[in-house]
């Protein structure tokens, strides 16, 4: 039976879909204003997850992803840029799309973008104006009326005056009141724009995954998704417009993922802590990334520090080295035997996605299998097959043995960027003959670890 936190209860309960054996999963995706980072891997791998938990229960699932590719932030990197802007929001998307497939994360079903549901955009709105829960200005903005929503506040668990209080004012003298949120905005000159009854401009944010979900889906849907960040104003902001539409319940469940820390910090361009993916896939291997994303409970916050890394990588190594010691003394052809840890990893991910749980069987099953090499026991086989099967839920053991094994190795023994900056340099002083200078930096090459074994064609860098 699974069992899911629901932040519209705040309990967890039993999952019971809308629909039997049919599942209806939604989960914001990435506004692409910039590079994706850590964050955006983990909340596309968290949802991926889900997705086989639901598969690996019976359901069929339909699960769909957006991406906003139309905001003021793209707007504005699109400026600094001098690109336009549709062409950097498809570059982006193509570069992302690149990234996840890198870290093995699985494409959802349905694929969203904003700009390729204006009309439908423009459609829901002129029904919200209709039905009095949305209102024009004179300039040729949209704006949703909060107040007429009697409901509003309830996933996030706020009343209006605390909403208020919450809430980012953006001064617009037009607005009847602080909450209420765009649903349409006029262009400003040199802006994108689309013709809609109200002028030109373009949609606000939290209508397009309101108008997506439904073109998806229809009025309702079993599971909503996204980080925790997004649950006011956005996911309030879906619930006010949808159900003011619809008349019916939005979605049933609402699951939400914790935030990325860096070392204890928040995650943000500012403080210049972002880990943006392009980074950390030249560093780690995609599985040892996953495997110490997994050890936190999706609904917690992760502090990343650089051992996290480190020991994941430590567990993933040595695990593929049990793998690939079982491959070189076994004959791993035979798959009919097989030792089922299917339950082990499906009690633990049916109580909410406890992937922290799951994991910890790992350590059992590798000492085991460890004792079985060393007594030959042919059975070791069935758990080298058995391990592999249960743990692909969750993006572990996908990969050949010996590629884990390699990538990790080769990364141990690559020269840091900064020794190959200074063995530069000390071929430079050499070249122009300071070879007091060229002494110098060779000492400290050597107290770093490292020697120069010169040629008359160049040097070669090589670890002491």
């Amino acid at each position: 039976m699974l069992k899911i936190y629901n932040t519209l209860t705040r309990r967890k309960e039993e999952f019971v879909p809308l629909e039997e054996n049919k599942v209806k999963m939604y989960a914001c995706g990435i506004t692409v204003s910039g590079n994706a980072h850590i964050g955006h891997l983990y909340q596309a791998m968290i949802y991926d997850i889900i997705r086989k938990v639901l598969q690996k229960n019976g359901y069929e699932v339909s699960y769909a992803r957006n991406y906003t590719d139309i905001d003021d932030k793209i707007i504005a990197k699109a400026n600094e840029l001098n690109v336009n802007s549709a062409d950097y929001a498809r570059e982006m998307i193509e570069k992302i799309n690149e990234e996840m497939q890198y870290f093995q994360v699985d494409e959802p079903d349905i694929w969203l973008k904003a700009t390729e549901n204006i009309d439908n955009i423009i459609h829901f709105i002129e029904k919200l104006i209709e039905r009095g829960y949305a209102y024009t200005t004179k300039n040729g903005d949209v704006y949703y009326s909060v107040e007429k929503f009697h409901k509003y506040g309830t996933l996030s668990n706020r009343n209006l005056e605390d909403a208020k209080n919450g809430y980012r004012i953006d001064n617009d003298e037009e607005k009847e009141s602080p909450l209420d949120f765009a649903l349409w905005k006029s262009a400003k000159e040199g802006e994108p724009f689309w013709i809609s009854p109200w002028g030109k401009g373009r949609p606000g944010w939290h209508i397009e995954c309101s108008t997506m979900n439904m073109q998806a889906f229809g009025e309702q849907i079993d599971i909503h998704g996204g980080g925790r960040d997004l649950i006011f104003p956005h996911h309030e902001n879906e619930i006010a417009q949808t159900e003011a539409l619809t008349g019916k319940q939005f979605a049933k469940y609402w699951i939400h993922n914790g935030l990325i820390k860096v070392e204890g910090q928040k995650m943000s361009k500012s403080l210049g802590n972002t880990i943006v993916l392009e980074d950390i896939r030249k560093q780690y291997h995609p599985e040892v990334v996953k495997f110490a994303l997994l050890q936190n409970s999706y609904r917690s916050d992760i502090n990343i520090t650089e051992s996290n890394f480190k020991q994941a990588e430590k567990h993933i190594l040595g695990f593929y080295q049990v793998l690939a010691e079982i491959e070189e003394k076994f004959d791993v052809n035979d798959k009919n035997i097989q030792t089922s840890y299917q339950n082990y990893v499906m009690n633990a991910m049916n109580d909410d996605f406890n992937s922290p749980k799951a994991i910890s069987y790992l350590f059992e099953i590798f000492k085991t299998m460890q004792k079985k090499i060393e007594a030959k026991d042919e059975s070791v086989v069935g758990d080298y097959h058995g391990v592999k099967e249960a743990y692909k839920i969750l993006g572990l053991f996908k990969n050949s043995s010996q590629s884990v094994i390699n990538f990790i190795d080769n990364k141990a023994n690559a020269v840091p960027e900064e020794i190959k900056v200074l063995a530069q340099e000390r071929w430079n002083a050499k070249k122009e003959r300071n070879f007091a200078k060229a002494d110098e930096i060779r000492n400290v090459l050597t107290e770093k670890g490292y020697s120069i074994l010169d040629s008359k064609d160049g040097y070669e860098i090589q670890k002491l």
